[in-house]
């Protein structure tokens, strides 16, 4: 599962997502990409998941770039306990993303191999994605 090594602080407040990706909204590596549409937390098990499938579909051809990396701690107090009392302890790590943000590259792969492939992966992801395509990626090759 996906987590930092070290953190500088073991908690964090929660924060607002508001707007659209300052960074990381355009293809920096591969050739096709997912974009994300929405703003949501996605946790480690959930970028790992996505990552799995793409890498079975493709048959380990190609390679695949994940650009996001979750570095937020999440808090969770037990259950039933009375109000009060600190903070609860960490519980995972999450991914904060907002519009615009590319969260999968692939590269090395057809067009309909890539598409497909990470179709399946934003299958495992809690917000809706659009496919992106290199903007001089040449359609007859492959």
């Amino acid at each position: 599962m996906l987590q930092p090594k070290k953190t500088k602080f073991r908690r964090q407040q929660k924060g607002r997502m508001k707007g659209n990706a300052q960074r990381g909204y355009e293809l920096a590596f591969g050739s096709f990409g997912i974009k994300t549409l929405d703003s949501k937390w996605i946790t480690g098990r959930q970028i790992e998941a996505a990552r799995i499938a793409v890498t079975r579909y493709m048959q380990r051809q190609g390679q695949v770039w994940v650009r996001i990396f979750p570095d937020k701690p999440i808090t969770k107090k037990p259950a039933e306990v009375r109000m009060g009392k600190g903070k609860g302890s960490p519980e995972g790590f999450v991914a904060p993303v907002t519009p615009g943000r590319i969260l999968f590259e692939i590269e090395g792969v057809s067009f309909e191999v890539a598409k497909e492939a990470l179709r399946l992966a934003a299958q495992k992801l809690p917000v809706t994605t659009k496919f992106v395509v290199r903007r001089d990626y040449d359609y007859n090759q492959k």
